[in-house]
């Protein structure tokens, strides 16, 4: 979720080095290491910078809650067995989940060069934020990545059903393109992640009908503040719901992780583990053909889409990562918009944690 433009435009910026600093004061403060401080708040100011508000600092305050009341380990000791050799299993040890995922990163990258293609499963974690952030990790050795997880609650019934039992269960993809921005897709299977649902909440903005609706009587559903008595909708109706259950089996029994109904709700929980899993692939691309040849086709290829015909009232045609690239730009110049809700928030943590304030740095 990113915030609109015009909102956008309306709020105060604050630089991106500034954020990962105060991320990393804050959760150095709560006992981890400055070292995997300084890690987690790069990966989560990637998600701001990149336009997925709903998943950078915005998660900051849930996290701290979860560190203060024992839900995450402040201190893991992450490890990596090779199962095969294309396959490795990541072991959290309740990590936060960026941390999970930069050791699965580096993993899948390391055995790709070697092999040509990486499976990495992860396991005894937590919430990550974007999935777009680690399915771009491959990209830094000219790499493909895909990236999917079992969602930190469940927002979503099987088709036709009430019953909470499926999460937004993402699927992210990324392709480098060399100098050129690399191409990103990143979805929820729900019509939007319960992210944005909480931002706007925060915000106190309706949601728009189509979103959710009454889990009692299946009638559209904007107020976020009623969220709980609601479901997501899946995108593309049953397929939507379909895809959200295969991406859950693979990051979840098969890294012998929670789904359905063993997912514990974070939003909800801040103490219990929650066992969460996640999926990382890695495909290294000089093994299908000539790096730059790959990136000259697709180039070909996307030029085409989007110079094809437009349908009425179409100004211009987006292909996946435009938006997020462009983004990345502007905010890297000039700054993450805010909101002053969640900078009282950041305020509040500060102050209780003895660190200087993002507004101050």
């Amino acid at each position: 979720m990113a915030l609109d433009e015009a909102t956008a435009a309306a709020l105060p910026r604050h630089r991106h080095p500034a954020m990962i600093a105060f991320i990393a004061a804050i959760l150095a403060a709560h006992g981890m290491r400055a070292a995997d401080a300084q890690r987690v708040g790069e990966l989560m100011v990637e998600a701001d910078l990149t336009g997925a508000d709903g998943h950078g600092i915005f998660r900051l305050p849930q996290y701290v809650r979860r560190l203060r009341k024992g839900g995450m380990n402040p201190t893991p000791g992450i490890t990596v067995s090779r199962r095969a050799p294309a396959v490795a299993m990541v072991e959290g040890d309740n990590a936060i989940g960026h941390l999970v995922m930069s050791k699965a990163g580096e993993t899948a990258i390391d055995i790709a060069r070697e092999t040509g293609v990486a499976w990495v499963g992860a396991r005894r974690s937590n919430h990550a934020g974007s999935g777009a952030v680690h399915a771009c990790l491959p990209l830094s050795a000219g790499m493909i990545g895909i990236y999917t997880v079992v969602a930190s609650a469940n927002h979503m019934a099987p088709w036709g059903g009430t019953d909470s039992l499926l999460g937004t269960n993402p699927l992210a993809i990324a392709i480098p393109m060399g100098d050129a921005d690399p191409v990103v897709l990143d979805m929820a299977t729900t019509v939007v992640s319960y992210g944005t649902v909480k931002s706007h909440a925060l915000m106190g903005t309706p949601m728009p009908e189509g979103w959710m609706v009454d889990a009692r009587t299946g009638e559209p559903l904007t107020d976020p503040k009623r969220s709980k008595d609601g479901i997501l909708l899946p995108i593309g109706g049953y397929k939507g719901a379909g895809l959200a259950l295969m991406l859950g089996l693979l990051a979840g029994p098969l890294n012998r992780a929670a789904f359905g109904k063993d997912v514990v709700d974070f939003n909800a929980d801040e103490q219990t583990v929650t066992e969460t899993g996640h999926v990382l692939i890695a495909l290294d691309v000089a093994r299908f053909l000539d790096p730059a040849e790959f990136r000259a086709e697709v180039a070909r290829h996307l030029d085409d889409l989007r110079h094809s015909a437009r349908l009425p009232g179409v100004a211009r045609i987006r292909l996946p990562g435009e938006m997020r690239a462009a983004r990345r730009r502007d905010r890297a110049a000039n700054g993450v918009p805010i909101p002053p809700a969640l900078l009282a928030q950041l305020d509040a943590l500060a102050e209780e944690c003895g660190v200087a304030k993002l507004g101050a740095r």
